[in-house]
């Protein structure tokens, strides 16, 4: 028995790393306009803003959001935030200090708005990195829509 568990070893080790590791992913374009058209519905019938989660890793994940106003500020203890800006413009506020700040469920962060953050213009195919822990808000001008491909990452 033992001799058929040392010839099996290696090949099960195998099949286990091999199920461990995750294919390259690849979105289209054409993937994203058809859930942008989803996030449109979305936020016009609810809050102004829809995201969707497009894939999830051990360590990070993907979404694509869409806001047609203002968002609130927030803070996340433990993921940063990357956005690239697939269309639209945007003013994004970053630093500062969350205004009545709340948590909504563990390590997430809420308020009314960032207070004296710095100010940063964003427009189409531009890069933005959040760290963990720092308070930021997107504002919206009225009737503008604002698409970014967001990529989350753990960070502590």
């Amino acid at each position: 028995m033992k001799k058929v568990l040392i010839a099996i070893l290696p090949s099960i080790l195998l099949a286990a790393f091999a199920a461990a590791q995750t294919p390259a992913t690849h979105t289209t374009q054409a993937d994203l306009s058809a859930r942008l058209e989803q996030l449109r519905a979305q936020a016009k019938s609810g809050e102004g803003s829809a995201a969707i989660k497009l894939e999830a890793f051990p360590h990070h994940f993907t979404m694509l959001s869409l806001r047609l106003k203002s968002g609130n500020g927030e803070l996340h203890e433990h993921w940063a935030d990357f956005f690239y800006v697939v269309r639209g413009h945007a003013r994004l506020l970053t630093g500062g200090t969350l205004v009545g700040s709340h948590p909504t469920s563990e390590g997430e962060l809420r308020g009314s708005a960032v207070e004296g953050g710095q100010e940063t213009d964003l427009a189409e195919g531009d890069f933005v990195h959040i760290p963990a822990g720092v308070p930021h808000q997107l504002l919206i001008a009225n009737g503008e829509e604002f698409v970014y491909y967001v990529i989350k990452v753990q960070e502590n």
